[in-house]
């Protein structure tokens, strides 16, 4: 695959422009717009993949450099490293004593008290490396992140049940130590970072840890006052509206906006605007009684 292409970007394109046409091709195919849609949830896979190696700078100069094997080119790139540093060992102790070789290294290292030299050098030779990180992205609804939750997730094949925190926000990244590639020759395991994108197919605006919705108010309850259920994201609530309430008025509803990530039992608020809706048809009676309140005035 061509990661560049399935961004529908070039190969110049800067980190704000792989983000942008992520996001854009995100919300398009993310499988709860789409549901029940094998095609659409095939591209919205490709597309993740080509997110998760472009937008970290470490994994696209792979990319770039190896093409579809840059997920071996750690590996390429320690072994020619070991290679290079064996033949400088070489070089140097064809012109002295393996004395001389400790005191040079000791030396390079400021003398510390307890370098231990021989062990260095055994270490060298066993080419002992660290695996690959792995970075990935993880695609969430804004719904998903409302608690804290167990979730599974699959990288390269692999199935990872992690912990989903509550207020997790996009673009936000964790590590998983030892999560990553097979060390080489018996060296520990790499990390997985995992990078969350949020997506929100819900009607409510986001504003920070706030959220925003239109709600519909009905003329005579607006001009009388009463009773009004709002849906929020934590489940249905009654309102009380003040009498002649106008049009695009909003209120405030405690703690019923997103989590706040790593402050437990901290909430934004739900900002809901009522917008006044006049009636479509009248009644002759209904319309004598409006004229009746006209001549009031």
């Amino acid at each position: 695959m061509d990661y560049y292409q399935i961004l529908g970007i070039s190969k110049t394109a800067t980190a704000d422009e792989i983000k942008k046409a992520y996001r854009k091709l995100a919300r398009k195919y993310h499988p709860d717009l789409n549901p029940n849609d094998q095609a659409a949830e095939a591209r919205f896979k490709e597309i993740n993949e080509a997110n998760e190696v472009l937008s970290n700078p470490e994994t696209r100069a792979k990319y770039d450099q190896y093409g579809e094997h840059w997920k071996n080119s750690e590996a390429y790139g320690q072994a020619q490293k070991a290679r290079q540093k064996s033949a400088g060992s070489q070089r140097y102790s064809s012109g002295g004593t393996s004395a001389d070789y400790s005191d040079f290294f000791s030396s390079m290292f400021g003398g510390e008290e307890g370098f231990d030299f021989g062990a260095f050098r055994q270490g060298h030779a066993a080419g002992k490396f660290k695996g690959q990180d792995i970075h990935a992205t993880m695609n969430l609804s804004i719904t998903d992140v409302l608690t804290e939750h167990k979730q599974t997730f699959e990288v390269n094949g692999k199935k990872i049940r992690i912990t989903v925190p509550a207020g997790a926000y996009d673009g936000l990244q964790i590590k998983l130590a030892g999560y990553g590639g097979d060390g080489y020759n018996g060296g520990p395991k790499g990390d997985l970072y995992i990078t969350f994108s949020i997506v929100n197919p819900t009607s409510y605006r986001v504003s920070g840890h706030d959220l925003k919705a239109d709600v519909e108010l009905d003329l005579y309850t607006a001009i009388l006052g009463g009773q009004k259920t709002v849906s929020t994201p934590y489940g249905d609530i009654r309102l009380t509206v003040n009498p002649l309430t106008q049009n695009g008025t909003t209120v405030r509803v405690k703690d019923k906006g997103l989590p706040v990530y790593k402050e437990p039992g901290k909430y934004g608020n739900l900002l809901i605007t009522f917008k006044v809706k006049l009636p479509e048809s009248l009644t002759g009676e209904e319309k004598k009684l409006f004229e009746q309140l006209k001549n009031m005035q």
